[in-house]
């Protein structure tokens, strides 16, 4: 997911510089990894509060924060025995998609959604689930990052609400002032959601074999896959309102 992105960090160097020791380079990546997890939060909880009524916003980034690190910290206790679980990904991926269909529709509503359907709960219920689908792989980085050590898992939950909530407000705010931006909101998720089914282990054969017949790699076959997922999720959710359009304004004349 996005947390490959760490990899071009290089923290062995960074700690060099700063003089730190190996427990200070094990925070560093914790740190980086946080920053780069929060990002997918940040969005998802944005693009699910930005309908909410003006005084509701805060209180749902706080409780969607606290979503996601109570999610981190369920599939952090769960992970051996989740790894095992055939067509996670897959599912996980799924859900996903649909996910980042409806956080896009929301747009199209404006302010009778707000009132209408999108309450408090609807939004942490969305992010609560999205954050479910996402919390595997980001609690795979972060044991990576940590190398089984709890006391940098908990500094690593820690360091990622300020985080989320800071980032999640920002994004918010971005959206407000470019409401265009919510369909490149929507296109990460449907990035990510491509990213999880091509990492699927049981569809892994079909990928490679895939990636034989054109003759590229792997991680080729995983960059376009995450890329048709984001332009599945912005066409399906382009169809969707162009659809609803025409069926108002047929009931109007």
């Amino acid at each position: 997911m996005i947390a490959d992105a760490g990899s071009l960090l290089n923290f062995d160097k960074i700690a060099d510089f700063l003089g730190l020791g190996t427990y200070g380079l094990s925070v560093l990546r914790i740190i980086g990894v946080d920053i780069i997890l929060a990002g997918d939060n940040a969005v998802v909880i944005a693009l699910a509060c930005r309908t909410l009524p003006p005084r509701q916003r805060t209180a749902g980034i706080i409780l969607g924060t606290l979503a996601a690190v109570v999610m981190r910290i369920a599939f952090t206790l769960a992970v051996g025995s989740l790894l095992g679980v055939p067509a996670l990904a897959l599912a996980g991926g799924l859900i996903l998609f649909w996910i980042a269909v409806k956080l896009l529709l929301a747009e199209e509503g404006g302010e009778e959604n707000v009132y209408s359907g999108e309450t408090l709960w609807d939004a942490v219920k969305t992010v609560a689930i999205a954050d479910a689908v996402m919390s595997l792989d980001n609690v795979l980085a972060i044991a990576g990052a940590a190398r089984g050590d709890w006391a940098l898992i908990v500094i690593g939950l820690i360091i990622s609400i300020p985080i989320v909530v800071g980032g999640s407000t920002l994004i918010m705010a971005m959206l407000s002032r470019f409401p265009m931006l919510v369909w490149g909101g929507g296109a990460l998720l449907g990035w990510i959601a491509g990213e999880l089914i091509v990492g699927e282990a049981v569809l892994r054969p079909f990928f490679d074999d895939i990636a034989g017949a054109l003759n590229v790699s792997h991680r080729t076959v995983e960059l376009g896959t995450a890329a048709l997922g984001a332009l599945f999720v912005v066409g399906v959710g382009a169809l969707i309102m162009r659809a609803r359009r025409a069926v108002r304004q047929g009931g109007s004349n």
